[in-house]
């Protein structure tokens, strides 16, 4: 069937080819358009290029027939010259109506499918388009897992030139990896690398994961992702010869690497030239990798950290007309590198466009750029920019395209983003050890296209009730400074356990700005009204605070950012310091709180943060400190404790401080679960303290620091997010009450 439809193919060409007159030229004075029913005459004239007036040769006229039939509009097209009048007959495609997938149900198939298909409903019908639709059918269900489909293609021809187009397919079962077996691996154990590539054995427990089943695309990824995993490992040569599917039975195949290790090489001589002008001094950190890395085993991580540093050095330095190249040397197994940095042209930001923002104003996004027209280009200034772009959680991509001219040293950034629906309505529950929480929200963070975010919440928990509603525009008046408002009211009882109750409800506002580069200023204004009530099971130091109270704060912000990412951050750091000054209050606390995070990646495929937390609430006017302005221990920042019973203690009430100190190192532990994308293990050591009490001596008040370690697990399941950990107290005090086991599984829908 084929072969007589390519044979009828470029027998019609051949005639078409064989109807052009011998050499001539002539001028066309008109022309005329026959055979069509639906293009108009118009078009066809636009995709022939011939303008009236225009002397014509036979070349001329073929490069016409080519570009008429590249439209795919027509089944024959037909061009002569008679009397200066160039004639053009066309027989135009039929038009596809319906386009019908039988046999497939489920969405996740059918839509790679119809994403990929030449042929779309009301496209012109071509039968080589519809033969190359086939194929794309069939590997798609490959790559799906179906390796076995039948595929069955009906032209149903209607009235009026117009064709349904029907595939009848057959499934058949899926291909499953029985084995996944590597040839010539004489390094590293098969389990090893098997969590290494991600396909995987097919095994009964495994009812969720799709990677248990042959998928061509992932094949090809596994066999970079070996050859990158040797090369890291010192295996300077490694190459994957080859990798096949062997069919076992009817549905089972084995997965077979071909594996080529060679020798291990080591690191001997790092060294780097630059140009004369450049200065040693600023290149110290890089001059430290060297020392770090040398003798050491090859590794294309190492190599991409030299160059991340070297392109992090030049860019802030402002040498960003920068290249570096590598010279290699080799000495037996030892392999020397010389990092040389080149000058290049400079280049200049010549236009920035922004593609795809159907409801989000462009000013929205332009005010995320670190870099504009007119500019000096800088690679690291543009990449922020991209990152700010999707730091502000508007769209699905995010993708740049720089398009370079050399002849005027400029070059065009074009950023196109897909927009994603930024409005939400959750509910929600979370069940754990330290209570049960339910809330609900309705929120949209795209208001009008503007980049405002509102946010409406309630939230109850075991002992409190929580309501918010808060506006934040980062982009106030496109004058790069984020102004925002909330009112919020909340309660807490504790009347059973401490006897104690407050309501709290007020509101703030207030204004945030970048000061200089990555360096933000904040002020504002918080003001709110709370009640506290007391029964007969508070001790006399609460019962004093019995009463109402307005308090009035100015707040002050400093907030140096220097994370690589607001989300899902793997390096960089960030310091924050606020200040709560009491003005018209009726307590007068005084609040200082400073944070700092450090996030570094220790070893690959690993993040580990480190974080200081400090704060302490007094009263300026010797008063006691309220119970809502006390402090107690975040309960993130001290696992194996329960939370709110730590620190000072009035007979039987943990009360809280006026100190509060906390340091935290979590590590990410990437090779338990190295393939999982929503799963993290975690070590973590947390060491925290509370104390100081205004009321008097008498109140039990230790100075021990809190310390434990554990292990934690983060998992993003079906019904939610899990997080649990497992813990093990170092030091505590005699008043402390510890928990081992702690888990919180929440979920919306």
């Amino acid at each position: 069937m084929v072969k007589s439809i390519t044979r009828l193919l470029s027998l019609n060409f051949l005639f078409v080819f064989l109807i052009i007159l011998p050499a001539f030229s002539e001028i066309v004075e008109k022309i005329e358009i026959q055979g069509n029913e639906r293009i108009s005459d118009e078009t066809i004239i636009m995709f022939s290029r011939i303008k009236i007036g225009e002397n014509l040769n036979e070349e001329e006229l073929n490069v016409s027939l080519k570009n008429l039939f590249e439209t795919n509009f027509f089944k024959n097209v037909i061009l002569k010259i008679e009397n200066n009048i160039l004639i053009i007959n066309v027989i135009e495609n039929a038009i596809v109506q319906n386009i019908n997938l039988n046999g497939i149900k489920a969405k996740k198939i059918r839509d790679p499918i119809f994403d990929q298909l030449n042929l779309k409903e009301r496209s012109s019908y071509n039968k080589i388009l519809l033969r190359k639709d086939v194929e794309i059918i069939t590997s798609t269900l490959k790559n799906l897992g179906y390796y076995f489909p039948i595929i069955d293609t009906y032209v149903e021809e209607l009235p009026n030139n117009i064709v349904n187009i029907n595939y009848d397919v057959t499934l058949n079962k899926k291909a499953k990896i029985k084995k996944i077996s590597f040839i010539g691996n004489k390094v590293f154990k098969d389990g090893k690398l098997k969590r290494v590539i991600i396909s995987e054995e097919y095994k009964f427990w495994k009812f969720i994961s799709g990677k248990k089943f042959l998928n061509e695309n992932l094949i090809q990824l596994d066999n970079r992702l070996l050859e990158n995993f040797y090369k890291n490992n010192g295996y300077y040569n490694a190459k994957i010869n080859s990798s096949f599917a062997k069919l076992i039975n009817d549905d089972d195949f084995n997965l077979i690497f071909n594996i080529e290790s060679n020798e291990k090489f080591y690191f001997d001589k790092l060294s780097l030239t630059l140009p004369n002008d450049f200065d040693q001094n600023h290149f110290k950190k890089l001059y430290n990798l060297f020392d770090d890395f040398s003798g050491k085993y090859y590794s294309l991580n190492k190599i991409e950290k030299i160059l991340k540093q070297i392109e992090k050095i030049t860019t802030e330095k402002q040498f960003e007309s920068t290249k570096a190249e590598i010279e290699e040397s080799f000495q037996e197994n030892k392999i020397s590198l010389n990092f040389i940095i080149k000058e290049t042209d400079k280049f200049y930001v010549e236009k920035i466009n922004i593609f795809g923002n159907n409801v989000t104003q462009e000013s929205v996004i332009r005010n995320q750029l670190e870099i504009d027209e007119g500019e000096p280009f800088n690679d690291l200034l543009n990449a922020k920019s991209i990152n700010n772009i999707k730091n502000l959680n508007f769209f699905k991509v995010v993708k740049p395209e720089i398009i370079e001219n050399k002849n005027n040293n400029t070059k065009v950034i074009n950023i196109y983003v897909e927009e994603k629906p930024t409005g939400e309505i959750m509910a929600g529950a979370g069940v754990g050890t330290s209570g049960n929480t339910i809330s609900a929200a309705v929120k949209e963070n795209n208001f009008l296209g503007r980049g405002i975010g509102l946010d409406t919440s309630i939230t109850l928990s075991t002992d409190s009730v929580r309501g918010l509603f808060s506006v934040d525009n980062p982009n106030f008046r496109n004058s790069d400074k984020s102004v925002y408002f909330n009112i919020e009211s909340s309660e807490t009882d504790k009347l059973t356990e401490y006897g104690y109750k407050t309501n709290k409800s007020g509101f703030s506002l207030g204004t945030k700005f970048e000061y200089y580069d990555d360096f933000f200023f904040g002020i504002g204004s918080s003001n709110f009204y709370e009640k506290i009530e007391t029964d007969i099971n508070a001790s006399s130091k609460q019962k004093k605070q019995t009463g109402s109270y307005w308090d009035s704060f100015i707040k002050f912000n400093l907030d140096l950012d220097k994370r690589n990412q607001k989300f899902q951050t793997s390096d960089g750091y960030r310091s924050s310091y606020s200040l709560d000054t009491p003005i018209l209050s009726d307590t007068n606390t005084l609040q200082n709180t400073y944070s700092y995070e450090l996030y570094k990646e220790l070893f690959d495929n690993n993040v580990s943060t480190f974080s200081l937390y400090l704060k302490n609430s007094n009263s300026i006017s010797g008063e006691d400190v309220k119970l809502s302005e006390r402090l107690f221990i975040p309960s993130k920042k001290l696992r194996g404790f329960e939370y709110g019973k730590t620190g000072p203690k009035d007979a039987e009430d943990y009360i809280g401080g006026n100190y509060l100190a906390t340091i935290n190192f979590t590590s990410t532990l990437p090779y338990i679960l190295e393939n999982s994308q929503n799963t993290d293990f975690l070590f973590f050591l947390d060491a925290a303290n509370v104390w100081g009490v205004d009321y008097d001596s008498s109140i039990n008040d230790s100075n021990t620091i809190r310390s434990s370690f554990g292990l934690g697990l983060d998992w993003f399941t079906p019904i939610g997010p899990l997080n649990m950990s497992v813990s093990q107290v170092l030091s505590k005090d005699i008043n402390d009450i510890t928990e081992t086991f702690r888990f919180n599984l929440g979920t919306t829908f």
